[in-house]
């Protein structure tokens, strides 16, 4: 997680600064809104859920122990 999270973050920040200008447009507003919502949240779960989950499914210990 930790090698990766600067690329991803900043690949994901990259799309939602530029698709906020796009909230407040007629037009594409409701595609705007689920492109910086649903990158969102796929970087939280990203970054957070996945090593989590892996961590629980192969019982991977902290460091030093």
């Amino acid at each position: 997680t930790v090698s990766r999270a600067r690329p991803v973050l900043m690949a994901a920040l990259t799309t939602v600064f530029g698709s906020i200008p796009l909230l407040f447009d007629i037009v594409f507003g409701g595609m705007a809104a689920t492109i910086v919502f649903g990158l969102s949240f796929a970087t939280l779960l990203t970054l957070f859920v996945t090593p989590a989950l892996y961590t629980i499914f192969y019982k991977i210990s902290k460091r030093g122990e």
